[in-house]
C-alpha cells in the first residue's frame, strides 16, 4: 500500500504529489515505513498470529518474537512529523494500524508498550507519574507492557455502571470492584483502573488509579479463553482492598489538577481519537479477507464465475468507502476539526466491513474454509471483535443520533 500527500492510498483522490516538497518527504517516510512494517508483518507477525491461534492461547511474555519486535521498533520508530505537514499522528496511526492487522490484529494488540493508557498519562498524569510510568518504556530494550482497566461485569459501554469504588485511607486508597476483557493486563507492568471515587457526582466523580505489578489485592486473574484474536490476553481480575499509594491517583489529588485530570474526560477524549485507529485495524483485516478470498478465486478458477465476480468488485468497492471513511476522521482530528461524528461513523462502518468482507470471504473459499484450513476462516473469527471493542456499533449509533438528529442524552 502506497499512500499521496494526503494520506490517501495512491490513486485513490487523484493527488498531485508535486504540489508540496515538505509533504512528499513526510509521504515518502511513511511510504518507507509502511513497507517496512509489511516485511516484519509478512516475515514475523502473520506467522506468530497463526501460532497463538492454532495454541488457543497468546503467546507468552518471553516468546521471542516480543524481544525481536522491541528490536524491529527500534531500528525502525517510524517517520518524525516535524509539525509543518498536515499528516498529523492519526493519519499516520491511521496508516500503520491498517498495515499491523493486514497481517494479525490480535498480534498488534498484544505488541509490546504502554499501550491505550498512553495517551490518557500523556495528558493528564502529573510530570513525575509520566516519568514513573511511560518513562521505563522509551529506549526499553526488554518487552514490557501497560494496560487500562476500564469495562466491568456490570458495565462496559454503560459507564454509569461502574461499581469499582476508591475509598480514601491515611496511606493513599483502596480499591474494591472487578474488571473484565482488559487487554495485557496479566503481563503489564501496571494497570491504569478506573474507579468511582465520588459516586455522588456520576462520571465527574470517576478517577484512574495505577496499580502496579505485584500489587497485593489484585486476585483472580484469569486469561479469557476467546473466539478470535487469540494472540492477545483479554483479563478479568478482582480488586479486594486494593492498596494503592496516594501518589498512584492520576493527575494527583491537588484541587487546580482535579478538572484538568477527570479520568472521566481524559478517557472519552482518547477513546474517541482510538475509535479511528480500530477503524484503521477493521480496514487492514478486511484488506486481509479480500485479498484471501480474491487469490483463492484466481487459483480454484471460481474466477470464471460471474457471481464470484461480482461478490468481489462489491467487497473492493466497500473496502474503498471504508478506507476513505477512516481517512477523513483521522485528517480531522489531525486538523483539530471535531471529528466525533467522522470517527463513530468510520469505527462502525470499517466493523461492519471487516465482518462483511470476512463473511464473504467464507462463502468463496468454501469448504476449506469451513474447515478450519483457510486464513479467511480465522479473519472471520477476529473481525467480530471489532464491532465491540472501544464502543460497540450500538453505542457508536447513539452517538451518531445525538449529534446529527438531537437525540437527547
Amino acid at each position: 500500500m502506497r499512500f499521496c500527500a494526503r494520506g490517501c492510498r495512491r490513486g485513490t483522490c487523484g493527488d498531485n504529489l508535486g504540489e508540496d516538497r515538505r509533504v512528499n518527504k513526510f509521504s515518502a517516510a511513511l511510504n518507507v515505513h509502511i513497507e517496512q512494517v509489511r516485511e516484519w508483518g509478512q516475515r514475523e507477525v502473520r506467522p506468530a498470529g497463526l501460532e497463538a491461534d492454532r495454541n488457543g492461547a497468546p503467546l507468552p511474555p518471553d516468546h521471542p518474537y516480543f524481544a525481536g519486535y522491541v528490536d524491529f521498533r527500534r531500528r525502525h520508530p517510524g517517520p518524525v512529523d516535524d509539525g509543518a505537514v498536515p499528516e498529523g499522528p492519526a493519519v499516520r496511526m491511521a496508516a500503520i494500524n491498517e498495515e499491523n492487522a493486514y497481517w494479525d490484529r490480535g498480534m498488534g494488540v498484544a505488541a509490546p508498550g504502554p499501550g491505550l493508557p498512553a495517551p490518557i498519562v500523556a495528558a493528564a498524569g502529573t510530570p513525575e507519574q509520566r516519568e514513573h510510568f511511560l518513562g521505563p518504556f522509551r529506549g526499553s530494550e526488554i518487552p514490557r507492557w501497560g494496560s487500562f482497566a476500564l469495562t466491568e461485569p456490570s458495565g462496559g459501554s454503560d459507564t454509569t455502571a461502574f461499581r469499582t469504588r476508591a475509598t480514601r485511607t491515611d496511606r493513599g486508597f483502596l480499591l474494591n470492584g472487578a474488571k473484565c476483557f482488559i487487554g495485557n493486563a496479566a503481563r503489564a507492568d501496571w494497570v491504569l483502573v478506573q474507579a468511582n471515587l465520588d459516586p455522588d457526582k456520576g462520571r465527574s466523580g470517576q478517577r484512574s488509579f495505577f496499580v502496579e505489578r505485584g500489587n497485593r489485592g489484585m486476585t483472580g486473574i484469569k486469561v479469557e479463553n476467546k473466539m478470535g484474536l487469540r494472540a492477545y490476553e483479554s483479563v478479568s481480575f478482582i480488586l479486594e482492598d486494593c492498596e494503592v499509594p496516594r501518589d498512584n491517583i492520576l493527575g494527583g489529588e491537588r484541587p487546580e489538577q482535579t478538572s484538568r485530570s477527570s479520568a472521566y474526560g481524559a478517557t472519552m477524549g482518547t477513546l474517541n481519537t482510538t475509535r479511528v485507529g480500530v477503524a484503521a485495524s477493521a480496514v487492514g483485516l478486511a484488506r486481509s479477507a479480500y485479498d484471501e478470498a480474491l487469490n483463492f478465486a484466481k487459483q480454484s478458477g471460481a474466477f470464471r464465475s460471474i457471481r464470484v465476480r461480482d461478490r468481489l468488485e462489491a467487497m473492493h468497492r466497500q473496502l474503498r468507502a471504508a478506507w476513505l471513511m477512516t481517512l477523513r476522521a483521522a485528517w480531522k482530528a489531525d486538523s483539530r476539526i471535531p471529528n466525533i461524528v467522522d470517527a463513530s461513523m468510520a469505527k462502525v462502518f470499517a466493523a461492519e466491513t471487516a465482518q462483511d468482507l470476512a463473511s464473504a470471504g467464507m462463502e468463496i473459499v468454501g469448504l476449506e474454509a469451513g474447515a478450519g484450513h483457510h486464513l479467511v476462516e480465522k479473519l472471520f473469527r477476529d473481525a467480530k471483535a471489532l464491532n465491540i471493542v472501544e464502543g460497540t456499533g450500538q453505542i457508536q449509533r447513539i452517538i451518531m443520533a445525538r449529534h446529527l438528529v438531537g437525540l437527547p442524552r
